[in-house]
Formats: structure tokens, sequence, C-alpha cells
């Protein structure tokens, strides 16, 4: 049997508008494979999440980004209450730490009685 010849153009052959058309298609594929992995990997980690909200029931890709910024959402507003809340806690720390500073040296200048100083240091330290 005979090698069957099949012919194709060489590439350098084709117009750079053919290689376009050629390509689009495959360059297309791989676009599409991509965001529907990424969105696969959304439903893997956010498993739990969807099973809480919609349990039993199959998604559809725009259901899954829907969720997935709902979720997104409500994670940066718990931060940002957070992070508020440090805030809060530390400012108060440093003004308390102002404060008692403060009275040590009010109380250094003015020559407290040492048992007064003593008593009134152990209460700002509790």
């Amino acid at each position: 049997m005979a090698p069957s010849a099949v012919f194709m153009e060489p590439d350098n052959l084709l117009t750079p508008k053919e290689k376009n058309k050629l390509r689009k298609p495959v360059v297309e594929k791989m676009r599409r494979d991509r965001i529907n992995s990424s969105i696969e990997q959304l439903k893997l980690l956010l498993e739990k999440e969807f099973q809480r909200h919609q349990p039993n029931s199959k998604l559809e890709k725009a259901d899954i980004l829907e969720m997935t910024v709902s979720y997104l959402k409500q994670q940066s507003q718990l931060q940002m209450k957070r992070s508020f809340h440090k805030s809060s806690q530390f400012d108060f720390r440093e003004g308390y730490s102002r404060c008692l500073q403060e009275a040590f040296h009010f109380l250094s200048l003015h020559k407290v009685r040492t048992e007064t100083q003593s008593k009134l240091l152990s209460h700002f330290q509790k």
C-alpha cells in the first residue's frame, strides 16, 4: 500500500487573516476552558457555603459566580468590622497608657506620700 499524500498548505502560504481564522476557535476554546476551570475551583472552595444556601440543587455557573461575589462582600464587611474593633481597642490602650504616664509624672513632681503613690499606682495597674 502506498502512503496517501494529504495536501496541506505550509504556514508561509497562509495570509495572516487566514492564520487568525484558523487559530481563533482554538484560542476561544482555551479561554472557555480557563473560565470553566476557575468556576469549578470556586465551586469547590465554597462548597460548604453553597450547600448552606441551596442544598441539593445543581448550581449553574452564574449562580456560582453570584454566590461567590456575595460571600466575598460579606467577608470584606466582617474584616472591616474586625479591624475597626481592633483599632478602637488599640486607641483605648494607647490613651490609658498615656494617662498613666501623666499620672506618674504628676506624682513625681508633687512629692505625694509614697504610701498613697504606691496605692494609686497599684490601682492603675489593675
